[in-house]
């Protein structure tokens, strides 16, 4: 049987050609083949009169992001312990779920209503005298104009290095006090006693009733959140960065519907983190943050549910980006970018997202045309 023309060549013709072939192969993977070995004839072939047609993008300046999901809770928000004052009986108390609202009572005590204000500073002392100032006057000023009496002419003043301030009690706003006390079927006397109303940071919702009737009033009365619904995530320490105050983020509910979300608080203390760390907490430092749906609409029919968190991570504006495809590896290490002429340009790589990456370095600008693989 005969032999072809390559295997009559000696066996170290052999090799050579075998490198030969691969250095050509090389070649042309690297920058368009223009010529191919004929092992039959061993000499080169000519190069086709239509070269290969390469792919080829341009550099743009373009934005780069990425996103980072990460499980959250949908729920009511953490919970409160509400302590009764004063003295007295409880005798009614309001059902688990039940909304505390402003200049209602939440609670009756000797068979008469606690009422419900809304503000930073409990009733700690009688309000009583023509004269008095403070900021638990300036929660009863407030919440009276809230409910529309007429307090009169309360001077304010800002408080002092010593903590003094706030609003003055003056006979008009104890006449209010007075109409409003007439108005809700109690004694109209134009003062007010500790225990005689409850002060709330904000609207609430009744979460668990710890007291039963018959029990002093003084003590754990029940616990409570906040009315909005709002998600509870735990975002390691390192990366927490990526999150603010007012961000914008994407909730995906259990139905696979993803509703619009906002940042309204991450925690300044970090859990884990030193062996003061009270909450209990073992594995990497984390820090707590909370998470309110735009619209409470979207969450109407959730009291509790497992949810997944979408917000951007990573964000760089305006950089020279090229898709990860047309990255070079070179052999002594780094990336390169290919002209069409075959000539090499090396770059630094930064961000990778979304299939682009962004380059940098010496040569490298907007709208230069680069190979890429199809």
């Amino acid at each position: 049987m005969a032999r072809t023309a390559e295997h009559r060549l000696p066996r170290r013709r052999r090799r050579r050609l075998t490198v030969a072939l691969a250095v050509l192969l090389t070649a042309g993977g690297a920058g368009g083949a223009t010529a191919a070995w004929n092992t039959r004839q061993g000499s080169p072939q000519a190069a086709p009169e239509h070269p290969v047609e390469l792919d080829t993008v341009k550099v743009a300046r373009t934005d780069l992001s990425t996103d980072r999901t990460l499980p959250g809770t949908l729920g009511f928000g953490p919970l409160r312990t509400l302590k009764g004052t004063g003295a007295g009986v409880l005798t009614e108390l309001p059902p688990p779920g039940a909304e505390a609202v402003r200049g209602k009572p939440l609670y009756r005590v000797d068979d008469r209503p606690v009422t419900v204000f809304f503000g930073d500073t409990p009733f700690f002392r009688a309000l009583d005298k023509p004269g008095l100032r403070g900021r638990d006057v300036t929660v009863l000023a407030d919440n009276l104009r809230a409910l529309g009496y007429d307090i009169g002419h309360t001077a304010n003043r800002a408080p002092t290095r010593t903590g003094t301030g706030g609003t003055e009690f003056t006979p008009e706003l104890s006449a209010a006090l007075k109409r409003w006390q007439g108005d809700t079927g109690q004694e109209a006397t134009g003062t007010l006693t500790p225990g005689r109303a409850l002060v709330l940071p904000g609207p609430a919702r009744v979460n668990t009733v710890t007291a039963a009737p018959g029990d002093p009033v003084e003590g754990e009365v029940l616990t409570y959140t906040t009315t909005a619904k709002s998600v509870a995530l735990t975002v390691d320490a390192a990366g927490v960065g990526a999150l603010r105050t007012g961000q914008s983020v994407t909730i995906t509910l259990p139905d696979s519907r993803e509703v619009p979300g906002t940042v309204t608080a991450v925690a300044r203390a970090v859990q884990g983190d030193s062996a003061d760390d009270q909450s209990g907490q073992t594995g990497p430092p984390t820090v707590a943050v909370t998470v309110t749906p735009r619209h409470a609409g979207d969450v109407k029919g959730l009291d509790s549910a497992s949810v997944q968190v979408r917000f951007t991570a990573t964000d760089r504006k305006g950089v020279l980006a090229v898709p990860v495809t047309a990255l070079l590896a070179l052999s002594e290490g780094g990336y390169a970018l290919q002209r069409p002429d075959s000539s090499l340009v090396a770059v630094e790589t930064g961000m990778f997202a979304d299939g682009m990456v962004e380059v940098s370095g010496a040569g490298v600008s907007e709208g230069m045309t680069v190979v890429t693989a199809s």
